[in-house]
C-alpha cells in the first residue's frame, strides 16, 4: 500500500503559543508573612520520567514531591482510542517526604563558614524501587538512597500483668531479704534486685508468665533517606554545577575554576579535567559559572565562563582537557563596550536540549539558543530583560546584577523558559517562525499581570532563524509595563521532562503551572 504518499505533506507552521494555567502551589505564604532565610528554595530537579520533583533549600533541606495523577489507564479498546486526543488531566504532585542534606560547617584552616544552602540537586538511576540523588552546597557533595522501608512492630510482649512491675521486669523479692555485701566506695557486686542474678535458679518448665517480644514486619511502609557517600575536599572555590553522565557511573563537579571527574561508586577519588587556574591570579580573565554533560555522549560536556562564552569539551582528546573542541561566543557589537559590558555578559546557566544538538544559555539580559555544530553565533536569542538596561548603575550598587537566573527547555526543544524580577517568568517559543513569547507572574493567576502584545516578528539569516524579542524601554517598568521589584526574583525553575509543565520557586514557594 502506498496510500502515504498519495498526498503530500503541508508544511507545518510554528506551534501555537500555549495557555498556561495554574496548577499547584507548595508553601504559599499569607498575606504579609515573613519569610524564613532557610526556607527560601534554591533548587529544582525533575527526574528522567516527571514523576519526582526534588526542591533544596537554603536550610540544607531537600524535598521530594511525586506524581498522583495515574497513568495506567488499561481498560477496553474503545478506551484506548479515547486517548488518541489529548487528555485535559495535568500533571498532579503530592508531598513525599523531606531530609536534611546538609548542616552548617566551618572551615578552620581557611576561617570560613560553609553555609548549607543547597546549590544543585540531580537525580540518579532508580534501583530495586529506590531513589538516588546527588545533592551539593558550596564545598560538599553527598549521594542519597531514598527508600520505603517496612515498618517492624512488635506484636506480642504479654508479661502476666498481675506479676509484672511498671516497665515489664519480674518482680522477683527472693533475693532481696538476702544481705548483700557492700564494697569499700559503696558499690554492690549484685545486681539489682528486681533482675535474676546470675545463679538464679529457673524452675522447671520455665516462667509461665515471661514471653519474649515477638517482632513481625507489617504492611506499614515509611520513607528512609540514607546519604550513602559524601564527595569532599576536592574544591578549593565554591561548587556552582555538577552534572550525571548518561553512562550511569560518572559525574562532573564544577567550581570557578576547576572541573572533576568522579565515579558514583568512589568518593575518595576524583580526577581534575578542567583547570583554568593561571600561574598568577592576577592573570584571571575569567571563572567558570555552569557545567553540563551531554544528554547522550558520556564523552561530551559543556561548560560557560563569565565572559559569555561556551566551551564544548571532548574526554577523548586528552586527561586535562585544557584545550575545547569548540567554542561559542558572540561577538560585541562596536561601540556597545561600557562598564557593566562583561557583567551583563556572564552566562549564569546552561542546558543541553533533550536530544544534545541545541545548548540554552542564560545571561543577565537574555537567552540564546546555540547549534552545537555552528559555532559563528546563536541560532536564536530573546531578550528577557531588557527594560532593565536604563537601570543597570541602581542594579550594580545593590548587587542584583550578580543575580543567576536559570533556564530550562522543554521536552519537546519548541520552548525555552527564564525567570525574571517581580516573580515574573518569560516563556519563548523557539521553533523557526515562531513569535511566541509569554509573562507569566508566579501566583495563583500567572496571567495577571499579562497584557496584549503585538506578536514580534522574527527575521531569518540565511537558512537559520534568529528571533529577537524585545520588552518595553520604559525605565522603572517591566516588559507589560508594571513597576519590577528586585527584591521579589524567580531564579530557579524547571520544565517537566515529557509534558509542558514548569515548577518554579519563589521565595519559600513551589507554584506548578501547566498548559
Amino acid at each position: 500500500m502506498n496510500g502515504g504518499d498519495e498526498v503530500a505533506a503541508a508544511p507545518a507552521g510554528p506551534p501555537q503559543p500555549l495557555e498556561w494555567k495554574f496548577s499547584q502551589v507548595f508553601g504559599e505564604r499569607t498575606a504579609g508573612e515573613e519569610v524564613q532565610e532557610v526556607d527560601i528554595i534554591s533548587a529544582i530537579e525533575f527526574d528522567k520520567t516527571g514523576d519526582h520533583l526534588a526542591t533544596g533549600d537554603r536550610g540544607g533541606r531537600v524535598v521530594l514531591f511525586e506524581r498522583t495523577d495515574t497513568k495506567d489507564h488499561g481498560g477496553s479498546r474503545r478506551d484506548l482510542e479515547r486517548m488518541d486526543y489529548p487528555i485535559s488531566r495535568h500533571p498532579e504532585f503530592r508531598y513525599k517526604t523531606e531530609f536534611q542534606s546538609h548542616e552548617p560547617e566551618f572551615d578552620y584552616l581557611k576561617s570560613l563558614e560553609i553555609e548549607e544552602k543547597i546549590n544543585k540537586i540531580r537525580w540518579c538511576q532508580t534501583a530495586n524501587g529506590a531513589l538516588f540523588l546527588l545533592s551539593t552546597n558550596d564545598k560538599t557533595i553527598k549521594f542519597w538512597k531514598v527508600q520505603e522501608k517496612k515498618v517492624k512492630k512488635i506484636s506480642e510482649m504479654n508479661v502476666d500483668s498481675s506479676k509484672a512491675v511498671g516497665n515489664g521486669c519480674i518482680a522477683s523479692s527472693s533475693n532481696s531479704n538476702s544481705a548483700k555485701p557492700y564494697l569499700a566506695n559503696g558499690g554492690c557486686p549484685e545486681k539489682s534486685s528486681s533482675f535474676p542474678s546470675n545463679d538464679f535458679n529457673f524452675p522447671p518448665g520455665g516462667i509461665p508468665f515471661l514471653h519474649l517480644p515477638v517482632v513481625v514486619t507489617s504492611s506499614e511502609t515509611s520513607l528512609v533517606a540514607r546519604c550513602r557517600r559524601v564527595y569532599a575536599h576536592a574544591h578549593d572555590y565554591h561548587i556552582n554545577s555538577i552534572s550525571n553522565n548518561s553512562d550511569g557511573e560518572t559525574f562532573i563537579s564544577a567550581d570557578d575554576l576547576r572541573i572533576n571527574l568522579w565515579n558514583l561508586e568512589i568518593s575518595n577519588q576524583s580526577f581534575n579535567i578542567v583547570d583554568v587556574k593561571p600561574a598568577n591570579m592576577e592573570d584571571l580573565t575569567e571563572v567558570i559559572t555552569s557545567a553540563e554533560f551531554h544528554p547522550n555522549q558520556c564523552n561530551m560536556l559543556a561548560y560557560s565562563s563569565s565572559r559569555g562564552s561556551i566551551r564544548l569539551i571532548d574526554l577523548r582528546q586528552s586527561a586535562l582537557c585544557d584545550s575545547h573542541a569548540k567554542l561559542f561566543e558572540e561577538q560585541e557589537a562596536p561601540g556597545s563596550r561600557s562598564f557593566f559590558t562583561e557583567i551583563i555578559a556572564s552566562i549564569s546557566d546552561i542546558k543541553f536540549a533533550k536530544d544534545g544538538r541545541h545548548i540554552l544559555s542564560r545571561d543577565y539580559m537574555t537567552l540564546k539558543l546555540w547549534d552545537i555544530n555552528m559555532d559563528s553565533g546563536p541560532v536564536a536569542a530573546f531578550q528577557v530583560q531588557e527594560y532593565l538596561r536604563p537601570k543597570l548603575c541602581d542594579l550594580y550598587e545593590n548587587d542584583s546584577i550578580f543575580d543567576k537566573f536559570e533556564c530550562c527547555l522543554s521536552g519537546d526543544g519548541l520552548r525555552v523558559a527564564t525567570g525574571s524580577y517581580s516573580n515574573l517568568f518569560r516563556v519563548f517559543g523557539c521553533a523557526p517562525g515562531s513569535s511566541e513569547a509569554t509573562t507569566l507572574e508566579a501566583s495563583k493567576n500567572p496571567m495577571r499581570r499579562q497584557v496584549q502584545t503585538p506578536s514580534r516578528p522574527s527575521r531569518s539569516l540565511s537558512s537559520i532563524t534568529r528571533v529577537v524579542r524585545r520588552g518595553a524601554e520604559s525605565p522603572g517598568v517591566d516588559a507589560n509595563g508594571n513597576s519590577f521589584d528586585f527584591t521579589t526574583k524567580l531564579l530557579h525553575l524547571a520544565w517537566h521532562p515529557t509534558e509542558n509543565s514548569i515548577a518554579c520557586a519563589a521565595a519559600n514557594s513551589l507554584y506548578m503551572y501547566y498548559a
